[in-house]
C-alpha cells in the first residue's frame, strides 16, 4: 500500500519544527506548518483513510464506485481546504489518489477515458482545490 501523503507531510512539520527549536532552521524558513496545518492534515488524512476503505472493497471493473470514491474523497479535502492547498500540495494530492485507485486495480486511463476525459482530469469534477 502506498503511504499516505498526510504522514510525509507530518514528519515534514516535526523535522522542521525541530530544526528551528535546534536553531538550524530560521523560523521564516520552516513553511511545512503554514502548507499544511494540524487541522488540515488531520481531516485530509481521515479522507484519505476513507477513501483506503472504499477502494479496499472495490470492485476494480466497477467505474460507478471508483467514480464514487474518486467524489467522497475529492468532496471531502474540498471541507478540509482552508486554503493551504497550493500548486505543489495539490498535484501530491491527485497523483495519490490516482496512484491509490491503480493500487486498487483500477485502470485509470481507462475509467477517464470512458468518460472522455484525460487522466490528469481524474479530480476535475468535484475538486474545489
Amino acid at each position: 500500500m502506498i503511504e499516505r501523503l498526510t504522514l510525509g507531510w507530518a514528519r515534514e512539520v516535526a523535522a522542521q519544527e525541530a530544526a528551528v527549536a535546534a536553531g538550524t532552521l530560521p523560523p521564516d524558513q520552516a513553511y511545512a506548518a503554514r502548507a499544511w496545518p494540524a487541522d488540515f492534515i488531520a481531516q485530509v488524512d481521515a479522507a484519505l483513510q476513507r477513501y483506503e476503505q472504499d477502494l479496499a472493497r472495490l470492485d476494480p471493473t466497477d467505474d460507478a464506485a471508483a467514480w464514487s470514491a474518486v467524489e467522497r474523497v475529492v468532496t471531502a479535502i474540498n471541507a478540509a481546504d482552508q486554503g493551504e492547498i497550493d500548486t505543489m500540495t495539490r498535484e501530491e494530492l491527485a497523483e495519490h489518489l490516482d496512484d491509490a485507485l491503480t493500487e486498487a486495480g483500477v485502470d485509470v486511463e481507462a475509467l477517464t477515458g470512458r468518460r472522455d476525459l484525460d487522466r490528469s482530469a481524474l479530480t476535475d469534477e468535484w475538486r474545489e482545490w
